[in-house]
């Protein structure tokens, strides 16, 4: 799925083109899909395909024309029929002209751009539009890590005796979540310093 938004006046607004200015939103996009914005934009298909693969790790590469900035997202998902968390990557292509973003699936922090719930954002502010999708991401991960927590006091609270199978599985899940999240905010770290650096 394609999506093209532009801003004005601080409102977002849904467009029809590729036009200068614009962000470029590509959700589980198909191969028809790459090829489109490949050949608008001049950017190696294999590049926005990226974001795709969940084995990729972050990293910021500059290649002819455009940067491309990968991060790990944090998003929700079920596991053992319980809520839980993972983390994604979600693709930034930085054009002189646009900004593209690319990701398997629909996740709360590029939503909260569609749903104009940032405050001063701009689809022509191209950097700051990259540090409040990190932002973003941030508080999102926040808001998991106070959810896991919880979850882990209660689980505590009920330990003990009658402590069931149930609770050593989710306990084992918020684990590998905590190790997925470690992971993946190390390497967006990096990503962050190496932008710091450039600009």
């Amino acid at each position: 799925m394609i999506n093209i938004f532009k801003t004005e006046q601080s409102v977002i607004r849904t467009i029809d083109a590729f036009e200068d200015g614009a962000w470029v939103q590509m959700v589980d996009p198909s191969v028809q899909e790459l090829n489109k914005v490949s050949e608008a934009y001049d950017i190696e298909v294999s590049d926005l395909a990226t974001a795709l693969d969940e084995e990729e790790s972050s990293r910021i590469s500059l290649e002819d024309g455009y940067t491309l900035i990968l991060v790990d997202i944090p998003s929700p998902e079920v596991r053992h029929e319980k809520k839980m968390y993972t983390t994604i990557p979600l693709g930034i292509i930085l054009k002189q002209n646009a900004i593209i973003t690319v990701c398997r699936e629909n996740t709360p922090v590029v939503d909260y751009f569609i749903l104009n719930k940032m405050k001063d954002f701009s689809t022509k502010k191209k950097m700051r539009f990259i540090y409040q999708i990190l932002l973003r991401s941030a508080t999102m991960y926040q808001a998991y890590l106070r959810g896991i927590d919880k979850k882990r006091i209660e689980i505590e609270e009920r330990a003990g005796e009658n402590t069931k199978d149930g609770d050593i599985i989710e306990l084992h899940e918020l684990e590998s979540t905590l190790v997925y999240f470690a992971t993946s905010l190390r390497s967006n770290s990096i990503d962050i310093a190496c932008m710091s650096r450039q600009h």
